[in-house]
Formats: C-alpha cells, structure tokens, sequence
C-alpha cells in the first residue's frame, strides 16, 4: 500500500511539474501580449516579431514596437525594479513615439495588501501622474521629484519611479541610437 501511495504521488507529482514547465512560457507571453494592448495606443502587428531583450542591471528588459501599417505607434517596455518593499516590481510601460508616457500596467509585484499594492491600476489612480518624463521628475517629492507618493508608501513608490525611469532610459537609447526595435 506504501509503495501504491508513492508511486502515485510520484506520478501525479511529475504529471504537474512536466505541466508546468510546458505552460509557463506561453503563460508568460500571453500576460505580456495583454499588457502590450493596454499600454500603446491600436496597432495591427504582432509585437512579439517586433519585440528584442536587452539586459539592464543584470535583469531583461524587453522592448515591444507597435505599428500601425508601417508607422510606429508606440512602444511597450517590460520594465523592472528591484527595490520594492516586497522585492522585484515589473511593469510594462507604453511609450508614445513623442516620449510621453501613454499608460502603465503592473505586470507584477509582492508589495503589502493595502499599502504599496496601490501601485497597481485596479487599486488606485497612483499611475496616472506619470505622463512626460521630459519635463515630469520621476522621484517622489520627498526625493527632489514630482512624483506624489502613495501614503505609508514611499518605498513602494520609489520602486516604481524606479522602473519607470529604467524604461525611459530604454526609449532613450532607442531614439538616440535610430533603432527602431523591428
């Protein structure tokens, strides 16, 4: 029966990790291909074909080129910071072609329920404040910048100027360079 019982839970438990090691890439594109759509404006390409990785601080950092036809509507950055309040925080941050920011999304975080979890959209209006890094300091206020920080939040918010600061610095190089990311 001992015998029975393990060769059952060794099976089931290969069965699950065999699973998972299948779907976790597709998992983890279908997330960014979503979160793509939501941060640039409409486009009819497949960013994926259009997407290259760079490493920036010993992380990915991936680069997504929407096009409309053969104009470039935005980009979509796959951004990260490591000094959350939790650990990691990635975002995925849409670049207009003008360098202004058109939306941001949370793709992930460990930040504590109620206080620096406000950094994601369905919890609060936290990332709306971010529009123009050109002329829009991101740091909290607290720091010398203008971001407003989320209340008892500020490690939390730090992170998150953080990573969106590691994007631009991204689409920076992109236009300084004259690489289009196709």
């Amino acid at each position: 029966m001992v015998l029975t019982l393990l060769a059952i839970t060794f099976v089931s438990a290969a069965a699950v990790g065999t699973i998972y090691e299948i779907t976790q890439e597709p998992i983890a594109a279908a997330k960014s291909g979503s979160a793509v759509a939501l941060v640039v404006p409409p486009f009819d390409n497949n960013p994926d074909e259009t997407k290259t990785i760079d490493s920036l601080d010993g992380k990915t950092v991936t680069v997504y080129t929407a096009l409309s036809g053969q104009d470039t509507v935005g980009y979509a950055i796959e951004t990260f910071s490591n000094s959350g309040f939790g650990g990691e925080i990635r975002l995925m941050v849409g670049f207009l072609p003008d360098g202004t920011i058109h939306r941001v999304e949370t793709l992930s975080h460990n930040e504590t329920p109620g206080l620096g979890d406000k950094i994601d959209r369905s919890k609060s209006d936290f990332s709306v404040q971010f529009e123009n890094p050109r002329t829009f300091r991101l740091a909290v206020r607290k720091d010398g910048g203008d971001v407003d920080a989320i209340t008892a939040s500020t490690i939390s918010s730090r992170a998150y100027a953080d990573a969106l600061t590691r994007a631009y610095h991204v689409f920076e190089s992109i236009h300084q360079t004259g690489t289009s990311h196709e």
